[in-house]
C-alpha cells in the first residue's frame, strides 16, 4: 500500500475520533449533572429528616424522664422507613397523643362536620280555615260580583173573570268583593343557597305558603275589609227574632261567657232555614269543641260524635264541626260558633296562582323572594249563616 493511500485512510479516520470524543464529553456531562442533582436530592432528604427529627425529639409537652431516649422505638421504626422503606416498625407501634374531645371546640369539636337534616323540622301550626267549607272561585279580574236575589215576587189568588192586581217585583242586590294581596319579601345570601345541605328555596317556599294560608283564614273570620277579606264575624249581628238582611242572626245562651245545659244548640240548628241545613256545618276552635263535646241530651246521650272513619270530621248534633282555631274563645258574649250553609254564605275569590319573583340583584349579596298571592272574601248570603253568642241576650 502506498503513503498516499495510507495518508488518504488516516484523513478518513480524523472526523470518527472527533465524533466519539464529543460523545464521551457529553455522556460525563451528563454523568455529572445525574451526580450533582442527585446529591441536591439527597441533601434535601438528609434535612427533611432532620427536621422531622427535630419535631419528633423537642415535642410540645414536658419530658416524663429525666433524659431522654434518643432510640426511642417510633423514631426507629421511622427513621428505617425514609431509609428503606421498611414499615414493620411503625406497624406494632401505638400512637400517643394529646386528648381531644369532639364535646368542646377548642379540643376538636371544630374539627367534627356535623349532620344536618335534609329537611327543616317547623313548629305546626292549624291552618284550617272556612275556605274548606266556603265557596271558592278563581276569577282573572280586580273583582268579584255576586249578584243575590233575595226578595219575594207577590203573588196572590185571582178569580176567572176578576181583574188581576200588580204583585211586588224582588229585587236583586250585588255584593262585589275586592281581591287584595297577601306579599312575602324574605331573603337569605347566595352564600347560604348554594352551600345548605337541603334546599333553601323549597323550604322558603313552604314557609311563605302556609303563613298565607294561616293569613287569610284568620281573614275570613275576622277580617276588616280593608285591604284584606272581610270576615264573618266583621258584620252586624242582630237576634235572631229580629233578623234582616245585611246583618247575621245569633242565637243566645242564655248564660254569659257560657254554653248553659246545651239547649241553645238545639234552637242554633233551627234558627238556620230547612233550605240551608242539608249541607250546613258547625265552626269553631278547639277551646269551644271542649265545652260542647260535653253537652248530653236528656236520656245522657253525647251530643258531639266523632268521626267513624279515617279524616271524617267529628259531629255536632249530626252535622259536621270544623275547627278553626281563628273563631273567638267562649267568653261573655262573644260569637264562638258558627253554624250554616258557608258554601251558600260565604264566597271566596282569589286568584289560583302563589306567584314567587326571584330577585337576586336588589340586595346584593342576598336574594329575595318577592312572593304574592291575591284573595278576597266576604258573605255573599247574610240568610244562610247563624251565630252562637255566650251571652245573655
Amino acid at each position: 500500500m502506498s503513503k498516499t493511500d495510507g495518508s488518504a485512510l488516516a484523513g478518513d479516520g480524523v472526523p470518527m475520533v472527533r465524533e466519539v470524543k464529543q460523545a464521551m464529553t457529553g455522556f460525563v456531562s451528563e454523568i455529572r449533572g445525574f451526580r450533582d442533582e442527585f446529591e441536591t436530592r439527597l441533601q434535601q432528604t438528609e434535612e427533611r429528616v432532620n427536621m422531622l427529627n427535630r419535631k419528633s425529639i423537642a415535642a410540645a409537652r414536658p419530658h416524663l424522664a429525666a433524659s431522654t431516649d434518643a432510640g426511642a422505638p417510633h423514631q426507629k421504626a421511622f427513621n428505617a422507613y425514609l431509609r428503606s422503606g421498611d414499615d414493620d416498625g411503625l406497624r406494632g407501634l401505638e400512637v400517643e397523643s394529646k386528648a381531644m374531645s369532639t364535646a368542646v371546640n377548642g379540643d376538636g369539636g371544630f374539627l367534627v362536620d356535623p349532620q344536618t337534616s335534609e329537611r327543616v323540622q317547623s313548629v305546626l301550626r292549624s291552618t284550617a280555615s272556612i275556605r274548606a267549607v266556603a265557596s271558592v272561585v278563581n276569577v282573572e279580574a280586580t273583582t268579584y260580583d255576586v249578584l243575590v236575589d233575595h226578595g219575594e215576587v207577590g203573588a196572590g189568588w185571582a178569580s176567572e173573570t176578576g181583574a188581576v192586581s200588580e204583585t211586588a217585583t224582588p229585587i236583586i242586590d250585588r255584593i262585589t268583593i275586592a281581591l287584595h294581596e297577601l306579599s312575602a319579601l324574605p331573603k337569605a345570601s347566595q352564600r347560604l343557597l348554594d352551600d345548605s345541605a337541603f334546599d333553601i328555596e323549597g323550604w322558603l317556599a313552604g314557609r311563605i305558603a302556609d303563613k298565607f294560608a294561616r293569613a287569610e283564614a284568620a281573614a275570613f273570620i275576622a277580617g276588616d275589609g280593608l285591604d284584606k277579606p272581610r270576615g264573618i264575624l266583621n258584620h252586624a249581628s242582630v237576634d235572631n227574632d229580629v233578623w234582616t238582611w245585611g246583618n247575621l242572626g245569633y242565637v243566645p245562651t242564655g248564660v254569659s261567657g257560657d254554653i248553659g245545659d246545651g239547649d241553645a244548640i238545639i234552637e242554633l240548628v233551627y234558627a238556620l232555614g230547612a233550605q240551608y241545613r242539608a249541607n250546613a256545618s258547625f265552626v269553631m276552635n278547639s277551646k269551644t269543641a271542649g265545652h260542647l263535646r260535653k253537652l248530653k241530651d236528656n236520656d245522657g246521650r253525647f251530643l258531639w260524635s266523632d268521626g267513624l272513619a279515617a279524616a271524617e270530621p267529628a259531629r255536632l248534633m249530626g252535622y259536621p264541626v270544623l275547627i278553626a282555631e281563628d273563631m273567638p274563645d267562649p267568653a261573655a258574649d262573644a260569637m264562638a260558633v258558627a253554624f250554616g250553609d258557608f258554601a251558600a254564605g260565604y264566597t271566596i275569590a282569589e286568584r289560583p296562582d302563589l306567584r314567587v319573583l326571584r330577585d337576586p340583584f336588589s340586595a346584593k349579596p342576598h336574594v329575595l323572594f318577592y312572593a304574592t298571592k291575591r284573595v278576597g272574601g266576604d258573605v255573599s248570603d247574610f240568610a244562610a249563616i247563624k251565630l252562637l253568642k255566650f251571652g245573655t241576650s
